[in-house]
């Protein structure tokens, strides 16, 4: 790559020189003739690598540290080193990010977009040297940006660290719904109402015991997410081209990814294998599996929500969501589900992500896989599309939800199902005929056992008025005779 800044003066653009030949680049730009070949051979996404924030810093912090590293080793001198690490730091800062225009999907095994990153740096480490961008004999994206390494352990590297960043982000909305479903769980611990199997009535649950699942279902997965994390923090940084480390001093690998992990604040370690880890994308897989879990059991408690609050006369009726918006253009009043329902959307976003992910890893050959761009943008839109599904739940929706005691308690009353808790006390066979009277009559439950005389109104009071033998009963005795007094939401009568 060579420059001729002399033509930016009269022209508004310099040339620059690859393999390829002569190219004209925009004077003011800080990118070069790899960036501006690669624009032009990937109008695909209409998505920069830009836009990624976190791969775009995460790129700074691993150019960074390889100058660093080399100036250590005595391989690139102080005022390179000095500029260029000003370059990166500004450019995790937040600046110049527009520069990065290349399509996040590309070919080359994101070669483009190390290139890219290279030319950046370079240019504003050259403007901070004093000198004109272009003036690549000064300072050359790929003799001293560049410097000990390849595509193929750089752009894998700082892959990783942007995904780890974006998941720790995913892990604070997780957090933040996981909250917002304990502390409805604590609101509504006294709420009883009917559980559901296959959508008929079982037996009685609280609300609250209903929202603690939801809030347990995130803890456990924000577990699975930082098992993860875990994984792709070992880095084939060192590595280059296949592994072995061509071209980089023999302690480069190890001061590199310890410099990466002082400047990125992500504890990356070198793999123990770079060959295999060059090759392999298995940690990106696991990344994402993960985040389909994640995915399907939001979509879940969205449709279980939107379940609860349908209606609402016409519908379950059990919970009310928060009113955000109109629901219709023609039917006046009507308000719909609609932050349930775009986290639906999010999740069905999710799982074709996954496929995508899968085919790209199984796709790679040999020594390099070369379609981790795509699931670059598959990883990093999941990542940020469920972190503003989780966000948005928690608090344009879970935090508003109301429920009216009464109402679900009345729709135990109501219930066939409330005569699975009188089997302990009179049998499956009586408990039955109870149920069949029952539906064939209309009355409730209560009626046809007070009616037949199964049980007195006393007996009835400390079983169907007790939620906590309703509803846990293995912290009570199973013999109603003996309980004493327990706590009592409204009894059943």
């Amino acid at each position: 790559m060579s420059a001729d800044p002399s033509v930016a003066a009269s022209s508004g653009t310099r040339r620059e020189h690859d393999l390829i030949g002569w190219l004209d680049v925009p004077a003011e730009a800080y990118y070069g003739v790899h960036t501006v070949r690669a624009s032009l051979n990937f109008p695909i996404s209409g998505v920069s690598i830009g836009l990624y924030t976190h791969l775009v810093a995460a790129l700074a912090d691993v150019k960074e540290a390889a100058a660093t590293t080399n100036h250590g080793l005595g391989l690139l001198d102080g005022p390179r080193t000095e500029a260029i690490v000003a370059a990166c730091r500004e450019i995790r800062a937040g600046k110049l990010h527009e520069q990065f225009i290349v399509d996040v999907v590309q070919g080359g095994a994101g070669t483009s977009t190390n290139m890219n990153a290279n030319e950046v740096i370079a240019n504003r480490a050259l403007e901070l040297m004093g000198a004109q961008r272009g003036q690549y004999e000064l300072l050359h994206p790929l003799d001293h940006v560049n410097l000990g390494q390849s595509t193929n352990d750089v752009y894998p590297t700082a892959l990783r660290v942007g995904l780890h960043r974006a998941a720790e982000d995913l892990l604070g909305a997780m957090a933040l719904l996981r909250e917002s479903f304990a502390a409805k769980a604590l609101e509504f611990a006294t709420y009883l109402k009917m559980g559901r199997t296959q959508l008929q009535d079982a037996v009685p649950m609280t609300l609250g015991q209903e929202f603690g699942t939801f809030a347990v279902m995130m803890a456990e997965d924000e577990q699975r997410l930082r098992e993860a994390m875990d994984l792709i923090r070992e880095v084939n940084l060192g590595g280059t081209a296949i592994g072995t480390g061509l071209n980089s001093h023999v302690d480069y690998a190890r001061l590199a990814c310890e410099a990466l992990a002082r400047i990125s604040g992500v504890d990356v370690v070198p793999a123990g294998d770079l060959i295999e880890a060059t090759q392999d994308v298995g940690g990106l897989v696991q990344l994402h599996s993960v985040l389909k879990r994640i995915a399907v059991k939001l979509s879940k408690v969205a449709n279980d929500l939107r379940l609860l609050s349908s209606g609402p006369r016409a519908g379950f009726g059990e919970i009310q969501l928060p009113a955000v918006q109109a629901g219709s253009s023609i039917m006046p009043g009507k308000v719909n589900p609609v932050i349930p329902e775009v986290v639906n959307q999010v999740a069905y976003s999710v799982v074709g992500n996954d496929i995508t992910i899968t085919m790209a890893a199984e796709s790679g050959q040999l020594q390099l896989n070369a379609f981790e761009p795509v699931m670059a943008r598959a990883l990093f839109s999941s990542l940020t599309e469920l972190r503003s599904a989780c966000t948005v739940l928690a608090t344009r929706c879970v935090d508003g939800i109301t429920a009216d005691p009464d109402a679900l308690l009345a729709s135990v009353e109501r219930s066939i199902g409330l005569v699975t808790a009188l089997v302990p006390y009179l049998g499956y066979k009586a408990s039955t005929e109870v149920a069949q009277q029952a539906m064939a009559s209309g009355a409730s439950v209560v009626d046809v056992v007070r009616d037949r005389g199964l049980m007195s109104d006393d007996e009835l009071a400390a079983v169907l008025g007790s939620p906590l033998l309703l509803t846990a009963p293995s912290q009570l005795s199973n013999t109603y005779r003996t309980l004493s007094a327990p706590e009592r939401v409204t009894t059943v009568t």
